[in-house]
């Protein structure tokens, strides 16, 4: 019985995916719930799992084709016969050790060519040899033990359509000049989905916001001294690191508080306020940024900010965030410290009309009560869409995160 393989449900906002990799070839075996094929949208990578234990009997979507939810990905064969006869033979009983006479026979029958023996074939394998009038004989045998997949046949069958070209002979290479072709040092990759949808959302945030950035510094002594006396504690009771983010996002999310238009969008001609904060963490990962979503930040203790902080790096990592985790979201926060950035101007993240950049924390000197001393400064950023939000108002939310990170017993007594 042969059952279809099929592009799963997409979000509403996702139009269609891109095939990114088979991790089965036709004529291989594959148990039910076993990774299939990988398919890359503007977000996530999606894992299409065998819904049978099978064979995979054929493929209709190649690498690269662009799929919509439903579309039909491949075949999967899951007939008894069908898998049994892709199943290697039964080992051989174990036998007494060779005789040194035997041994020598057997490693110049080692030496000498292979003859492929006849061997039963698959109904599919079967079907395709009386359709074409095929002698099983003249098709080379990749299977194990000899044995002749359906895959050889198909390969055979290519390989008859059309003669192989003659290679032309090759002339030397000239040697390279300034003015010589550069097209050999040049290499031309497609952009992945995810790559190509930052791109776009870049652009859309430049020419559709009048963004606008301003600056401080901010001296985290107090927060390294805490995070200095309670780290072991803390680790031990939440079975996770403290680090800096639970600070910036408890401080992010206070004056979000105190200044609600930050934390607004513009839909149309109208101003929506959120009376929720759900903050989005930039993380960076080898097929580019994504954003997941710290819902109800306000609502969270240290420690749970810490914990979806090493999930979210987790997933990201993995490729296995989810659409809803990467969806929606009031404001946003970006750590370029983390890559040695000392100052920056993050761009917006649409609809959202603010966003908070960190960068690296430096020992430099500064002046307390007159006194030169070297304390951990840190350079924040914060971007704002200047059409919405002004610049008192944006200069204040960030003096009020400087004051709550200098002063972070305030972040729980809240005030």
């Amino acid at each position: 019985m042969r059952i279809e393989v099929a592009v799963p449900n997409l979000p509403e906002s996702v139009q269609d995916a891109t095939v990114l990799q088979w991790h089965k070839r036709p004529g291989e075996k594959v148990g039910k719930g076993e990774t299939l094929v990988e398919l890359e949208t503007d977000k996530v990578v999606l894992d299409v799992p065998a819904p049978d234990d099978g064979i995979l009997a054929e493929v209709k979507c190649e690498k690269s084709a662009v799929v919509g939810a439903g579309a039909i990905l491949a075949l999967l064969d899951t007939a008894l016969d069908a898998i049994a006869s892709e199943m290697p033979p039964p080992m051989a009983p174990l036998q007494a050790s060779p005789t040194p006479q035997a041994f020598a026979a057997a490693a110049a029958a080692a030496e000498s060519p292979r003859v492929t023996l006849p061997q039963p074939v698959s109904p599919a394998v079967r079907r395709l040899l009386t359709e074409h009038g095929l002698d099983p004989s003249q098709i080379p045998a990749a299977g194990k033990g000899g044995r002749l997949t359906k895959q050889d046949v198909l390969d055979f069958l290519e390989s008859r359509k059309s003669p192989p070209i003659a290679e032309e002979p090759r002339t030397p290479a000239p040697i390279s000049t300034p003015l010589a072709n550069s097209d050999s040092r040049e290499r031309r990759v497609p952009m992945t989905r995810l790559r190509a949808r930052i791109a776009e959302r870049m652009l859309q945030s430049q020419q559709n916001t009048a963004t606008l950035t301003t600056f401080n510094e901010v001296n985290l002594q107090k927060v390294f001294e805490i995070r200095n006396a309670y780290k072991a504690r803390f680790e031990q009771e939440h079975k996770v690191k403290l680090g800096f983010m639970s600070f910036f996002v408890k401080a992010t999310v206070e004056a979000l508080k105190r200044y609600p238009i930050i934390n607004a969008s513009i839909e149309g001609d109208e101003i929506v306020y959120h009376d929720y904060y759900d903050i989005g963490l930039a993380v960076s990962t080898d097929r580019g940024l994504v954003v997941p979503i710290l819902r109800n930040a306000d609502t969270l203790g240290f420690g749970a900010i810490e914990k979806a902080v090493v999930d979210f790096a987790r997933k990201a990592r993995d490729g296995k965030l989810s659409y809803e985790e990467l969806s929606g979201g009031t404001f946003s926060i970006t750590n370029g410290g983390i890559f040695g950035s000392m100052l920056s101007t993050p761009i917006l993240n649409p609809p959202q009309s603010g966003i908070l950049g960190m960068h690296a924390i430096k020992e430099r000197p500064v002046v307390e009560d007159g006194q030169i001393v070297i304390r951990p400064m840190i350079y924040l950023a914060f971007s704002y869409d200047h059409r919405l939000i002004d610049g008192r108002e944006a200069v204040s939310f960030l003096f009020t995160i400087k004051e709550l990170l200098e002063d972070p017993v305030r972040l729980v007594l809240e005030v």
